[in-house]
């Protein structure tokens, strides 16, 4: 659910849909052909994690390929149509740790998801969805000039922006467009300050059984936000497809976006157990997230080690 001028509805699984991006459409059904990219496969074939790597040139020219006037033109460039009546911008204490990433897609367009810092022993994790960093089913098509933004607001990048060094994803994303979770490992800051230093951590749980209240949030591409505000939906979460799933008009753009379980809406604290990956429809209604269970916890170790 990345969103730019141009949005498509694909398939995951062959269950419900979640929003594709790109200045035209995604054909999923093959890979596409292998095209030039700075991000390189880290891993061999037999891991279960799959990273993609970006050198220090890359990271600075990231940095600096995202200005004010970029990003103000990207969130411009799409109308998903009027928020739904469950997606609520968010107006409690500033969320530091949730913010807007922007990248640039396979097919080269300028887009963005949602990302959240998370607690790790590097101090550097990021998490978000895995159709964030590379299309599935096709190893050859991933996301470049990667760059997080904590606490996004309006134009306001009141704690810096971060570039992506690592993005780690699991190796069935990659290959047959299962388990749609992420986790980036980001630069300190211009200050060498790392990213949870600086903006605080959110907890991160595997294997927690599906159930109970869950606040989901994103930067979604609907009207009259369209990027520029944090939403926030609430509701039961709840198995389906091998999934779980919450009612939800969050749209695209909120894609990566945490679920926070036991989420204090007083100190913006809560319990990451999953993100938002898909949706059911082009008029939302429900969100579906991943199940965090052994990949996910491997894909975590592997960016928290980065």
């Amino acid at each position: 659910m990345p969103e730019t001028s141009t949005s498509v509805i694909r398939r995951l699984r062959g269950r419900v849909a979640g929003l594709a991006v790109a200045g035209t459409v995604l054909a999923l059904a093959a890979p596409a052909a292998a095209t030039a990219t700075p991000a390189r496969a880290a891993v061999t074939a037999a891991d279960p994690v799959s990273v993609l790597s970006y050198t220090a040139q890359e990271r600075k020219t990231a940095l600096a390929y995202w200005t004010p006037a970029r990003i103000k033109a990207t969130g411009k460039s799409v109308d998903l149509g009027p928020t739904g009546p469950n997606a609520k911008p968010w107006r409690g204490t500033s969320l530091k740790t949730v913010g807007r990433l922007f990248f640039v897609n396979a097919d080269g367009a300028d887009t963005w998801c949602t990302g959240t810092a998370v607690k790790s022993a590097n101090k550097s994790v990021v998490t978000t969805a895995a159709h964030c960093v590379r299309r599935g089913s096709s190893p050859y098509n991933t996301n470049t000039d990667m760059v997080f933004v904590p606490g996004y607001h309006k134009g306001k990048q009141p704690h810096g922006a971060f570039a992506v060094r690592s993005a780690a994803t699991p190796r069935s994303w990659e290959n047959d467009s299962v388990n749609d979770m992420a986790a980036l490992t980001v630069d300190a800051d211009k200050k060498g300050r790392k990213l949870t230093d600086v903006v605080g951590s959110q907890a991160i749980a595997f294997n927690r059984p599906v159930g109970g209240t869950i606040s989901a949030l994103g930067y979604s591409a609907t009207s009259p936000q369209l990027g520029e505000e944090l939403l926030r939906c609430v509701g039961k979460a709840k198995k389906e497809h091998g999934t779980q799933v919450i009612p939800c008009n969050l749209h695209g753009g909120a894609s990566g976006g945490p679920w926070f379980a036991d989420f204090n809406t007083t100190t913006g604290k809560g319990t990451l157990v999953s993100m938002n990956a898909s949706l059911d429809s082009t008029a939302p209604t429900k969100m579906y997230g991943e199940i965090l269970g052994a990949t996910a916890k491997k894909v975590y170790d592997r960016a928290q080690r980065a």
